[in-house]
């Protein structure tokens, strides 16, 4: 996940921008959060992934753990109307994403290996919280609280100065 908000895949392991936190919203339910981009990964109703600055509906994934270790992560929002078959999250060989609605869950393109960094206590992103935030521009008075405030447990968010 780029800083300008491109979603691609790498062979770079230690890429910064390959890093993600997986944090949990429901039982077995995950939101992707770029750790450098602070960005949320989401797929719309027609299958394409995006990313968000905000948490939505759309940034919700079913996790599921196969007995081979790979991990695939479902659209909670979408699926195929017809069959009810799930839409996946998968990159191709080249690393470049597939739409949802194409990636089958027992192929290759689907599959992930999460590899713990390090365990980090977050607070679980709330559809309130963005209720909150999005009526601060329309006059109604409410708590102002920024968004890595937000997922950060309402805490002190470090500025540039507290890192010294």
């Amino acid at each position: 996940m780029q800083p300008d908000g491109t979603i691609d895949g790498t062979k770079d392991e230690d890429s910064t921008y390959a890093v993600f936190n997986l944090i949990p919203v429901g039982l077995r339910v995950v939101a992707i959060q770029g750790v450098q981009t602070k960005l949320y990964l989401a797929m719309n109703n027609e299958g394409f992934l995006y990313t968000s600055e905000h948490f939505t509906p759309e940034c919700k994934f079913k996790e599921s753990v196969f007995e081979n270790y790979y991990v695939t992560y479902s659209s909670m929002l979408y699926r195929q109307q017809a069959s009810g078959r799930a839409w996946y999250l998968g990159l191709n060989k080249e690393g470049g994403i597939m739409k949802g609605n194409h990636v089958k869950k027992n192929k290759a393109a689907a599959h992930f290996i999460p590899k713990p960094l390090k365990v980090a206590m977050y607070r679980e992103p709330s559809l309130h919280d963005l209720t909150e935030l999005s009526r601060s521009g329309s006059g109604t008075p409410t708590k102002s609280r920024s968004a890595s405030a937000l997922l950060n447990g309402g805490g002190k968010t470090p500025s540039n100065n507290d890192l010294s």
